[in-house]
């Protein structure tokens, strides 16, 4: 049995050691230096020092002090299962907190003296040894719930066992010496600080809804804004994690947002997830009056299967039962007939029997629970609290981010007032205290931090005699805007040029899409490219027919118009108009390779658009200007020109001719939680210049939740050799830098990537002879780290740290090469800094060069004119990725798995991998994806 990895901050893979090092052949996953301790070994890179470039300031960060535990902890496995079983089946965490709260205080609380804390899962950790006679292991039979104690009837007692053995015995010491620098970071490291994150989080998960590190708490609601309207909730609770730091340890605490289902009757669960509130027809079959369509029925299995609901089968509240709800009958409970006793009867007159009165709702259909029986929706009420894993839809995405977002302010508040401490328990949590921790109550830390420089931009200006001329500026605050300027190598024309509608003609009529033409190329022709002074050829689509066969028929029309294909085609979209989008770029990216640019119909729109004219000067309205400069931003560049670049003569840039480097991007995304039958999408992205400003990208398929890229290195070979077609002879054979950012994976898969990832780079580098010196970087955006100024700091944007705040020294890994950089302008709530981790470099950078490098590279987003939060070529594979799905023929259905069915799963998975069409050789040189 493999123990468990703790990366910095959570449970993950077991670590590399050196056994497994011999016999790996390629990559690099373990690493030396004599820095430090000659003898500690690393994953990734060891630390080359600390960055001093920029500005000081001080910070405060959500991390709080505490100390290490004192004594030995004892490591026990813990297996649980159903006694009368023969096969041990996975029990959920939520029943096995249960069951091990039930062991230690009432089946055997002689063993349990001292409470032992537990993750939920398979470990378990003491600081008293267990008294087992001298033996390892023991079994334990505990009845749940038992007759007293517990709701009467909630269940059917079954008796469990529960068997514990001893794995390990941790001692503290390692921990210090680790934190320390002079401890590899090895499994009794990591189980260590496992241990102190079971100890903090096992007071809140015994009182609240929970997950693997936050617990979530229904009265820190605001009832307006936590409602989502479709059966779901959000609750607000506290994240809270472990972290060693170099000569310390902290715990990383911030406030998180949990998805549950709405609690209450099923009923009206329902009904709000239809969107049919109030509606009892809505529940009701076709076939019986009501409204109810099958296709509505299976969203609505597909959304609530393995919900836990209590049922009720008779008058008393003795007679509540919970169970696990699987799906929903295809008809209602008066059509429904079963065998009872010898005597055909429907659902409808079972229950009415068995109540003493009729349903209120007779022909409503019915829950089907886990044990195959028929429950009339009436009488099923959801449990409160449960968290939803599914992926939250799309339109209440809005929602979640006006709820989850917080102002730096009031986020630092939230977690320091008294009413976070009282919940979070550690001053009264019993395990807290007898393992020895002890958390500081004088607030978050105060650290040092550094404000790096903005990189110097270039484009085009018009000088005072007319003449067009590149000039270099500055960006202010992160942020800069293209008034007055030209692009840097704006496309020379753009015609044809076809226009294509599938707004409503109520909505958006022929005078507004003239109109929409004649702002966009006034910005165009601003921005310095040529737009022909003809109207486009117009259609208005039908949103219900084949999008890809009214875009044909337009095409033809321009071509018989003009004798060649439109160069650009403009499609106007309504609202919620995912499935046109996804058609249009079908259309564009895969089908016929003619680039599409989408427009907002609500946002297009001007007023009086009669009175815009092509033969008129015409000056876009002021409330829609920067929306149509955005769109501008995204043409020029799909078709192939330039917006700004990194100014090449300025000092120490990362475009430096003389050392030509190649910046790569790479991502993978998978299916929502709970998706079956759907596979993972992988992107790598990378550029062709020496001003690292054109990018291109490739893209694949593999089997669904793999991270590691498994055609990396084909991939890789296609971006290579697009660069090496854009040097010069004489330049092919110059040492090129090669810099891989990898988004996505954590770091319990570090060793892997290293092992795989950066061997499959290699490989593809000697396959196209391109010498290269590798630089390894790990791209981490879902932690809970934060960063607050402080008070009245006057470079400050709306309470969040300046742009290109970066800290290394201070809450960075005790041994190995990292640091946060916030590179973005906090505009909505409190902004999260990057966490960057370095797992090889042959080029040696110092912590300020690369500090730099990936700080000017979030200046290169061609799309924004402000630096993103992390580096241009990760966030360009992060869109690739997303838009795999535009590589399905949009009318080609390809089928959904069956939740119950693993092996129809695989098969859907093939089916989606033979359905995946490649990207249209047209576009496979130009940033389509902008």
């Amino acid at each position: 049995m493999s123990r468990p990895f703790l990366g910095r901050g959570g449970v993950r893979n077991p670590p590399v050691t050196p056994q497994a090092k011999r016999g790996r052949g390629r990559g690099t996953p373990i690493q030396h230096s004599a820095e430090h301790e000659s003898h500690v070994i690393t994953v990734g890179v060891k630390r080359p020092g600390f960055g001093v470039a920029g500005k000081h300031i001080k910070i405060t960060a959500n991390y709080f002090r505490t100390t290490i535990p004192d004594r030995v902890i004892h490591h026990y496995d813990v297996g649980t299962f159903i006694f009368i079983t023969p096969d041990e089946k996975k029990l959920p965490a939520r029943l096995n907190m249960l069951l091990i709260q039930e062991l230690q205080t009432y089946t055997a609380p002689d063993v349990f003296k001292s409470p032992a804390v537990y993750d939920g899962r398979k470990n378990m950790f003491a600081i008293v040894q267990l008294p087992f006679d001298d033996v390892n292991s023991k079994e334990f039979h505990v009845t749940y719930p038992r007759a007293s104690g517990f709701p009467t009837g909630s269940k059917q007692p079954k008796v469990y066992k529960i068997k514990l053995t001893k794995v390990a015995e941790i001692n503290p010491e390692v921990l210090q010496r680790f934190i320390e620098g002079k401890q590899s970071y090895d499994s009794a490291a990591t189980t260590a600080i496992t241990a102190m994150n079971v100890v903090v989080r096992m007071q809140p998960s015994i009182q609240y809804t929970y997950n693997a590190r936050s617990f979530f708490i229904e009265d820190d609601q605001d009832e307006r804004t936590g409602d989502l309207r479709n059966g779901l909730r959000l609750w607000q609770g506290y994240f809270q994690s472990i972290r060693p730091i170099k000569k310390g340890v902290l715990i990383n605490i911030d406030i998180a947002t949990g998805v549950v289902f709405e609690g209450g009757p099923l009923v009206r669960f329902c009904q709000s997830h239809l969107k049919r509130h109030d509606n009892p027809r809505a529940l009701i079959p076709n076939d019986l009056g009501g409204s109810l369509q099958d296709r509505d029925r299976l969203k609505l299995q597909r959304f609530a299967h393995g919900l836990r609901i209590m049922t009720r089968s008779g008058l008393g509240s003795g007679n509540n039962v919970t169970r696990v709800l699987r799906k929903f009958s295809s008809h209602g409970a008066s059509s429904l007939e079963f065998t009872h006793n010898g005597e055909t009867k429907s659902v409808a007159q079972y229950y009415h029997e068995i109540l003493g009165r009729p349903l209120q709702y007779p022909d409503m259909i019915c829950a089907e629970v886990g044990n195959g029986a028929l429950v009339p929706l009436e009488l099923c009420t959801v449990i409160k609290g449960q968290l939803t894993r599914q992926q939250v839809p799309p339109e209440c995405a809005r929602d979640m981010v006006a709820f989850a977002s917080k102002p730096p302010s009031q986020r630092i508040r939230k977690i320091t007032e008294a009413p976070a401490a009282r919940k979070l328990g550690y001053a009264t949590s019993v395990y807290v205290r007898q393992f020895g921790l002890s958390p500081t109550p004088d607030g978050p830390i105060s650290i040092n931090a550094r404000v790096l420089e903005a990189p110097a931009l270039t484009a085009k200006e018009m000088d005072r005699k007319g003449n067009i001329t590149s000039k270099a500026f500055v960006p202010s605050k992160g942020a800069w805007n293209m008034d007055k300027k030209k692009f840097y190598a704006p496309i020379a024309k753009i015609a044809p040029v076809a226009l294509f509608v599938l707004e409503g003609e109520e909505r958006f009529s022929l005078d507004d899409a003239n109109a929409c033409f004649i702002v966009l190329r006034s910005v165009l022709i601003g921005l310095g490219v040529a737009m022909p002074a003809e109207p486009p050829v117009r259609r208005l689509g039908q949103p219900q027919g084949n999008i890809i066969k009214q875009l044909e028929e337009l095409v033809e029309k321009v071509r018989a118009k003009t004798n060649m294909p439109p160069q650009l085609i403009i499609v106007i979209l309504p609202e919620l108009g995912n499935d046109l989008y996804t058609a249009v770029k079908h259309f564009g990216d895969v089908h016929t390779g003619i680039v599409t640019q989408c427009m907002k119909s609500s946002k297009c729109k001007v007023e009086n658009p009669r009175s815009y004219s092509l033969r008129a000067p015409c000056k876009p309205p002021s409330g829609t200007i920067q929306y149509y400069s955005n769109v501008g931003l995204k043409i020029n560049v799909k078709l192939g020109g330039i917006n700004t670049i990194l100014s090449p003569g300025a000092p120490n840039t990362i475009a430096d001719p003389l050392n030509p480097t190649i910046v790569m991007g790479a991502d993978a995304i998978h299916p929502a939680p709970g998706a079956t039958g759907r596979p993972s999408y992988t992107a790598l992205v990378g550029n062709i210049d020496c001003n690292i400003a054109k990018f291109v990208a490739s893209t694949r398929i593999q089997d669904s939740r793999v991270e590691i890229i498994h055609d990396l290195k084909e991939m890789a070979i296609e971006i290579l050799k697009k660069w090496q077609d854009n040097r010069k002879e004489g330049d092919r054979k110059k040492v090129v830098r090669l810099i891989f950012y990898r988004d996505g994976v954590s770091e319990g898969q570090f060793p892997k990537v290293l092992e795989e990832e950066l061997a499959a780079l290699k490989d593809a580098l000697q396959e196209v002879k391109i010498n290269a010196k590798i630089t390894l970087v790990v791209v981490a955006k879902r932690h809970h780290v934060r960063f607050f100024p402080r008070p009245n700091d006057p470079d400050a944007i709306k309470g969040n740290c300046p742009p290109g705040t970066v800290v290394d020294e201070e809450v960075g890994h005790p041994v190995e090469f990292d640091f946060y950089l916030q590179s973005h302008t906090g505009i909505l709530g409190t902004s999260r800094p990057s966490h960057y981790s370095v797992l090889f470099q042959d080029n040696k950078f110092s912590a300020d060069t690369l500090q730099r490098f990936t700080y000017h590279l979030c200046y290169t987003y061609a799309r924004a004119t402000r630096a993103v939060s992390i580096p241009a070529p990760v966030y360009y594979a992060d869109i690739v990725c997303s838009r795999a799905k535009n590589h399905y023929d949009p009318y080609a259905r390809v089928p959904e798995a069956d939740i119950s069915l693993a092996d129809k799963a695989d098969k859907d998975i093939e089916s989606h991998k033979a359905a995946f069409k490649p990207l249209h050789k047209n576009v496979e040189s130009l940033m389509y994806f902008s």
